[in-house]
């Protein structure tokens, strides 16, 4: 099979195209893909690191607001789409995948435009307005959350598959998680992460709480700060409790998230959609703090059905502090019941078998040409 798959802007559009890739390599050995994405988006760097081919175009996302830069955004759409048609007819593929974003709009419109099928998938339980847009050309619409396929109407076949990070984690190594952070095995570990790149409010919440961290008995607490973060808050710790406890990790970036989320007790993190699916395909307990930054505020709405579901537990930015925070954490942490029910919960919630029931959908429509 020959796939075009499109999407970025954020990880949390490109990682999900990249697990469909590796589903089918390991169905399918003689699979070839060929990934398109943005000059200047995330996916530029990421795509090529994981040895997917990838073309470029040049695009530009909606202001929501009346603004002359639409007028460009509509041009360089207009173009994408000339660009798109030229690499599609080149490389001749079975199917397109769009994995949301704006860079995928021209992609897969031009795609469904010379008559080749094609699959939008949607991370978030709010789809994005790129997803909308596509959803009444293409021929399926696929959906992370059970129940957002109500908000696709126009579209001529929507299923539910989860996100196929999902299957990413399913089989990271736990041993291996605990060796990299230097935890003895079986250690009980809260990891605090705000996203790829950090985010402030997080990071001063954690220095706020840290002199109360060894209440927490015989738990290892993994701060993943963000490149831009790390010198300053590592700082303010080690100057708020005038060194660093052996209980307490401060990491930039974590290389290895699969692994360290098999070895991980709670989650404290933002809520994009990529994240939610893989500590629910491990069952993780979270604690979650949606940012209030993004479209649409997705995140609350993907948080609230975690939290609806007994899965996590939600803290709005709003209300964050160091106080709030490490309430949160305690009340979890000092509470096997809760922890139980709520990985229960969140196993519930999860579809490892995501990637998977794409690629099988991706086999159906293709058959259509």
């Amino acid at each position: 099979m020959r796939v075009v798959l499109t999407g970025g802007g954020t990880g949390g559009h490109i990682y999900p195209a990249v697990a469909v890739a590796r589903q089918l390599e390991s169905e399918d050995k003689t699979a070839e893909f060929l990934y398109i994405g943005g000059k200047k988006g995330l996916e530029s760097k990421l795509v090529p690191q994981e040895n997917i081919p990838f073309e470029s175009i040049e695009i530009s996302g909606f202001r929501r607001k009346l603004s002359f830069d639409n007028v460009k955004t509509i041009l360089r759409f207009l173009e994408g789409v000339k660009t798109s048609k030229k690499l599609l007819r080149e490389f001749k593929p079975d199917v397109v995948v769009g994995t949301g974003g704006y860079v995928c709009g021209p992609v897969v419109y031009a795609a469904a435009k010379l008559g080749i099928p094609c699959i939008i998938h949607e991370q978030n339980a709010i789809p994005g307005l790129t997803n909308k847009f596509l959803s009444r050309y293409v021929d399926t619409v696929a959906v992370s959350f059970e129940g957002s396929e109500e908000a696709f109407s126009s579209a001529k076949h929507t299923i539910y598959t989860g996100n196929p990070r999902a299957t990413t984690v399913q089989h990271a190594s736990r041993e291996r998680g605990f060796a990299s952070l230097g935890v003895p095995m079986g250690s009980k570990v809260v990891l605090v992460v705000g996203g790829s790149r950090g985010a402030k409010a997080i990071n001063d919440a954690m220095v706020q709480m840290a002199d109360q961290l060894k209440n927490l008995n015989q738990v290892h607490v993994v701060y993943v700060t963000g490149d831009g973060y790390y010198d300053s808050t590592h700082a303010a710790i080690k100057e708020r409790l005038g060194h660093i406890p052996s209980h307490l990790h401060i990491l930039p970036y974590v290389h290895n998230m699969p692994e360290v989320l098999a070895a991980t007790s709670l989650i404290i993190n933002r809520a994009g959609a990529s994240f939610l699916a893989e500590i629910t395909s491990l069952g993780i307990p979270a604690i979650l703090i949606p940012s209030p930054n993004v479209t649409n505020n997705h995140q609350e709405a993907n948080a609230r059905t975690l939290e609806k579901a007994g899965a996590a537990r939600m803290l709005l930015e709003k209300d964050l502090n160091g106080k709030t925070l490490f309430q949160e954490i305690e009340a979890v942490m000092k509470d096997e019941n809760l922890q139980r029910s709520m990985m229960d919960a969140s196993k519930r919630l999860g579809k490892p078998e995501a990637a998977a029931v794409l690629v099988a959908e991706m086999r159906r429509v293709s058959t259509k040409k």
